[in-house]
């Protein structure tokens, strides 16, 4: 087998004993089973910027934070320099979620390293040792699809508690072994609070499990717990122990649209005088 180049610095350090084999090729990275001494794990090798299909949507980096002013500016006007830092914030952005995401208790692969577009993690694995199937591969009894679709909805509400939506959650990224799904592919997974798409995508990746699990269980397909999730965070009543129903009404109450009014009137006034102040402050300088 042909050795991908972004693998042969670690071969020759020694970070990675043997390739094993290529286990899968996406949209944006090459997976390989490798032997790290006695171990085995995977490296998911990232393709360059020019080679990948998933494109680095706006909507998915919303919210992402850059402490380096300097490279947060680049960023921001697309130099080539920003778009280098640009391209390695996409790359660490999966790290970064598999850390905080482990930490938070949610069952993800567990990162090692990450050296040159190459991250280094646990390979999930079946009974018999061997790369464990995806979920779209599982089929399931109607009783073991309700209990799986429901420990996959505390995933996200636990990922959600952690800060963070996967964003492109669905049978295709969740891997099952001996004790139940196992969630890959982050580095698309967005800031709950900093992206105002963050509710959108949480409702998909929670339709996505729900549409999924009503094949073998219909009655799932009637449940609600994306706009139950979202409302319970939105109140701040969220946590991994939330119990959830399925069941939410939503509020159809109409808007007092003269306190809406007033709430604008007040915040573009203090906006205004916000200007002001700064404006006199910059004529004294």
């Amino acid at each position: 087998m042909k050795i991908p180049k972004r693998l042969q610095p670690l071969l020759e350090d020694g970070l990675i004993d043997e390739i094993i084999c290529q286990l899968k090729s996406g949209k944006e990275a090459q997976v390989y089973t490798v032997r790290c001494g006695e171990t085995i794990r995977c490296a998911k090798v990232y393709k360059e910027a020019n080679k990948r299909s998933f494109k680095q949507a706006v909507q998915y980096q919303e919210g992402r934070t850059v402490r380096n002013s300097r490279r947060a500016r680049a960023m921001q006007k697309r130099t080539s320099y920003g778009q280098k830092e640009s391209e390695e914030a996409w790359l660490t952005a999966e790290v970064d979620a598999l850390y905080r995401l482990a930490d938070a208790g949610v069952r993800v692969p567990q990162p090692y390293s990450f050296i040159d577009g190459v991250l280094l993690m646990e390979l999930i694995t079946d009974g018999d040792g061997h790369a464990a199937p995806r979920l779209s591969e599982v089929s399931f009894t109607p009783e073991l699809a309700i209990e799986y679709h429901n420990r996959l909805i505390s995933e996200i509400v636990r990922m959600l508690c952690a800060g963070l939506v996967h964003g492109d959650l669905s049978e295709f990224n969740v891997l099952i072994d001996p004790t139940g799904p196992v969630i890959i592919d982050l580095p698309q997974a967005v800031n709950a609070a900093g992206n105002n798409s963050a509710r959108m995508m949480l409702t998909r990746d929670v339709n996505n499990m729900s549409n999924y699990f009503g094949n073998f269980a219909p009655e799932l397909l009637a449940t609600t717990y994306a706009n139950e999730i979202w409302a319970h965070y939105e109140s701040g009543s969220l946590t991994p122990d939330s119990i959830l129903t399925g069941c939410f009404a939503e509020n159809n109450t109409a808007a007092d649209i003269d306190d809406v009014m007033k709430v604008i009137d007040n915040a573009r006034e203090e906006e205004m005088e916000r200007r002001r102040r700064e404006q006199e402050a910059n004529e004294g300088e």
